[in-house]
């Protein structure tokens, strides 16, 4: 989801369509419009690998979105964000040259205790200048790439090389995966709101990361772990639906969880706890408790699962991680403390960010 939902790309993009835009549609980012001659999710429809790690280009928005919860050898923190995002301007077109209606933005960050660095960049599809190869799997947008490293014999995702760069910083991460694919929802079929909005999403949540980070003061090695989240829809919020906090943790015993809520007339909320072989359990706001501290980020959470004894602290690495990029948000890495220990991430969307 790991966010989700291309909020920024939907708006971003608009500045390349050829044509004047509308106002702004129904939903937040307005991916609550309706999504006529696009595909839908479909709940019969199972996950085939490495087959949807590529791009579906039928349905109107789409992700790739990994985080690392990293720390260097003296023990500081750290986070890197690696995302790209794919949205449709129509729902058929040509699939080369200029006039191709995809679109692409990708966004790159590094957070370190006391500093954040924040990139983006655009790219129009069908001229190779961004783009998605599901085999071998490759994501890029100009130098910026997530790469498979050949020879995974797995599911496709294996083993990944990272690279992006901004004005005040670079990195370079290898990702290798130490668990299953996990999907979630139904099977991967993901709701998102009271009135059957829907996603298919699945995560990659047991990378173990390494690399450097190249920051103003000099190159960082770190280790960590990193959380791939890939969605794609072509209308995963209610019209209703304003915003959105997710989170994805690394607990110390080997467990992991998603846990978002969706902001609306009512909050929705939903979640899945992975166990660490990999056994999935979708969790619904029944089974589900996420409490902030405070109405704006980077608010500390109460994330409680009590069917599974969980009753967690989340707190922010650097409270200024804000992303202030076309759409700004927050998002940045997290320490988890109470019942469990551990690390993760947290992203929270449609909130008024302070003046810089």
């Amino acid at each position: 989801m790991n966010a989700r939902w291309a909020f920024a790309a939907l708006l971003a993009f608009s500045a390349l369509c050829a044509r004047p835009c509308a106002a702004q549609p129904a939903g937040f980012a307005g991916l609550g419009v309706d999504a006529s001659g696009f595909a839908l999710p479909d709940p019969g429809r199972a996950l085939v690998f490495p087959r949807d790690h590529g791009a579906h280009e039928r349905f109107r928005i789409e992700w790739w979105y990994l985080t690392a919860a990293l720390k260097g050898a003296d023990g500081r923190r750290y986070g890197a964000q690696w995302t790209l995002f794919r949205s449709a301007l129509a729902p058929n077109g040509p699939e080369r040259g200029w006039a191709s209606p995809q679109l692409w933005m990708a966004h790159a960050a590094v957070t370190t205790p006391d500093a954040h660095h924040a990139a983006e960049r655009f790219a129009r599809g069908g001229i190779g200048q961004a783009g998605v190869t599901a085999e071998p799997f490759a994501a890029w947008i100009d130098e910026w790439e997530m790469r498979g490293e050949g020879g995974d014999k797995g599911d496709g995702l294996g083993h990944l090389r990272l690279f992006a760069r901004g004005e005040a910083f670079s990195f370079r991460l290898d990702a290798r995966a130490q668990g299953p694919l996990v999907a979630h929802g139904r099977g991967g079929y993901s709701v998102k709101s009271a009135s059957g909005q829907a996603s298919h999403y699945y995560s990659q949540p047991f990378y173990r990361m390494s690399g450097t980070l190249d920051l103003p003061s000099g190159p960082v090695e770190v280790t960590g772990e990193g959380w791939l989240d890939r969605e794609w829809s072509s209308q995963p919020l209610d019209r209703s639906q304003s915003g959105w906090d997710w989170m994805a943790l690394h607990l110390d015993d080997g467990r992991k969880l998603m846990a978002a809520r969706v902001r609306g007339t009512a909050p929705f909320l939903f979640g899945t706890l992975i166990d660490k072989d990999g056994a999935a359990r979708p969790l619904t706001g029944a089974q589900l408790r996420l409490t902030p501290e405070a109405r704006t980020p980077p608010t500390p959470w109460r994330v409680e699962v009590p069917g599974a004894g969980l009753d967690l602290t989340l707190a922010a690495v650097n409270r200024e991680a804000w992303m202030r990029v076309s759409v700004t948000y927050w998002e940045g890495p997290v320490v988890v403390s109470g019942s469990a220990k551990g690390s993760g991430y947290l992203e929270m969307t449609g909130y008024r960010a302070p003046n810089p």
